[in-house]
C-alpha cells in the first residue's frame, strides 16, 4: 500500500505517494530541498532552473555511485575468484602431502 506524505521543497508543499516509508520520503524531499536551496543561494537562479540543475546534480551523484558500486562488485568478484583458486590449490597441496606421507 502506498504511503502518502506532504513535504516542503523550497517553501512549497508537495504530496508524495510511494511504497517507501514516510521517513524515507522525507529524506528524499530534504535532499532535493537542500540541493535546490544551495543552487538558488549561489546566484540569481529561478526555481525552475534550480530544479533542473538539482536534478542534474543528483543524477550525476547517482551515476557516480552506481559506477563505484559496480567497481566494488567487480573487485569483490575478483577477490572471491582468487580465494576459490587458493582454496583449490590448498586442497591439491594437501592431497600431494597425503600421497607423500603414504609413500614413507
Amino acid at each position: 500500500m502506498a504511503n502518502r506524505i506532504t513535504v516542503s521543497i523550497c517553501g512549497d508543499d508537495y504530496t508524495l505517494m510511494a511504497e517507501e516509508s514516510p521517513s524515507y520520503m522525507q529524506k528524499v524531499a530534504a535532499m532535493v530541498d537542500a540541493e535546490m536551496g544551495e543552487i538558488m543561494a549561489s546566484g540569481r537562479v529561478g526555481r525552475l532552473d534550480a530544479a533542473v540543475l538539482a536534478a542534474a546534480n543528483l543524477a550525476d551523484q547517482l551515476l557516480k555511485q552506481q559506477a563505484s558500486t559496480e567497481n566494488l562488485r567487480s573487485q569483490l568478484k575478483d577477490y572471491l575468484d582468487d580465494a576459490n583458486k587458493a582454496k583449490s590449490e590448498l586442497s591439491e597441496c594437501r592431497r600431494e602431502l597425503f600421497k607423500l606421507q603414504q609413500k614413507k
